[in-house]
């Protein structure tokens, strides 16, 4: 069987390499912070200077972590802008490796199939991983780290974990090296796939390391995670039989849609109301544009005090809607009956699931399918008038209140400034 190879490669630090390269500046000689100040001091930075990480200073962290004293540039996110070097950076992709090929896996990092390239341009992984690498730079000023695997979960660690051992920052994992450098590898947490939560119910069984998890009871295992445990035996043995083609064949058997807000401040109870209202009627106008309904909700709320916890539920409803008015009221139903009273709202997420055609869903007699159809040709109306001047074109009463954060979330790409 011909072995095959895998490349992942990660633009180092993308937003804020891009707002260096933007400015003409080198990343990586550049204290530069990719954060919204008017979020205040607690806002996330979304992304550091490759020169700030080099001074210990943690990604994700918020901007009152940033050591005091310490000089450097803040950019407001342009998420427009970042987007556009994707694009760019992706079209020197397709230069070398065929879309078939390739899968995006976020704005900053894609996986390749190599396997049949390598003979084309007779080089090896890590030859033709430098060339790609190096175009990308020359064209952009963006700079990468990568992968190298002989599936796509050992790519991804050897991207994750080993590059950053590597003097030119490209890593190498096939099953025997994974097993020698990574199978006793701590914390767990590194592991691509395995997260706090995994982590603490594997820890419970005394395991701290793949090599734990390859040596454990499969009983043992499939009794605690379901299903799930098959995927963290075989990562365990640095074993993946996914492939692209696999992912690109892939068709859900559910779907759903959801949305969620990071508030701009500490929201009472009442406010935080107003923006899942808002949030509501901007999925019922998704699911009108894409002609779908559902019958059943999700609502997930986190407070300001991180020492209390979230609060969720899921809904089935009794009909198929994608009803503006009913799906408000659903929500809403649902938020006053789970939310903490005694607490400030920070973030405040929803899904709409078990989605379906709206053709396909059967209507009895005594529904209120008249009204329903008169409101979702309102609806329609607005989507097709959005689309054509603009998401601010028509706007309710309630988006113009002080609480509210549509309009200004409306000029935002994926809930940062579009720039």
């Amino acid at each position: 069987m011909e072995e095959r190879f895998y490349l992942c490669i990660d633009l180092k630090s993308f937003y804020a390499s891009v707002e260096a390269v933007e400015r003409g500046l080198d990343p990586f000689e550049t204290n530069l912070v990719v954060a919204d100040p008017s979020r205040g001091e607690g806002a996330i930075c979304l992304a550091i200077s490759p020169a700030m990480k080099d001074l210990g200073i943690p990604n994700r962290c918020r901007v009152f972590e940033i050591p005091k004293g310490l000089d450097y540039i803040t950019a407001v996110p342009r998420m427009k802008l970042y987007m556009k070097y994707s694009a760019d950076i992706y079209s020197v992709y397709l230069r070398f490796i065929s879309k078939e090929d390739i899968h995006v896996y976020s704005i900053d990092e894609c996986f390749f199939d190599i396997t049949h390239y390598l003979k084309m341009y007779n080089k090896s992984p890590k030859e033709l991983a430098v060339m790609i690498i190096d175009e990308v730079y020359r064209e952009t000023g963006i700079c990468a780290t990568a992968g190298i695997g002989t599936n796509m979960f050992l790519a991804k660690l050897a991207l994750d974990i080993t590059a950053k051992h590597s003097d030119d920052h490209i890593g190498y994992l096939d099953e025997n090296e994974f097993k020698k450098n990574l199978w006793f590898h701590r914390p767990i947490t590194d592991i691509w796939g395995i997260g706090r939560g995994i982590a603490k119910r594997l820890e419970h069984f005394g395991i701290f390391d793949l090599y734990g998890v390859a040596h454990a009871e499969e009983k043992l295992l499939y009794k605690e995670f379901g299903v799930n445990a098959e995927i963290l035996i075989d990562h365990s043995k640095g074993i993946e039989p996914c492939t692209i083609a696999d992912i690109k064949a892939f068709k859900p058997t559910t779907t759903s849609l959801s949305n969620s807000q990071v508030l701009f401040s500490n929201y009472e109870i009442e406010d935080a109301g107003l923006i899942l209202k808002e949030m509501a009627e901007l999925m019922s106008l998704e699911l009108v544009d894409n002609g779908l309904v559902t019958n059943s909700i999700s609502l997930g709320i986190t407070y300001s005090d991180r020492n209390l916890k979230s609060s969720g539920a899921t809904r089935k409803l009794d009909e198929h809607t994608s009803s503006t008015r009913k799906l408000e009221k659903y929500f809403l139903d649902l938020y006053y009956e789970i939310v903490n009273r005694d607490a400030l709202v920070r973030k405040i997420s929803i899904s709409v699931n078990r989605l379906v055609p709206a053709d396909f869903v059967n209507l009895d007699f005594f529904s209120e399918y008249i009204v329903d159809e008169k409101e979702r040709k309102r609806q329609q109306a607005i989507v097709n008038i959005r689309k054509k001047y603009g998401k601010n074109s028509v706007i309710k009463g309630m988006n113009l209140k002080d609480k509210a954060t549509t309009l200004k979330r409306n000029k935002m790409v994926g809930g940062h400034n579009g720039g």
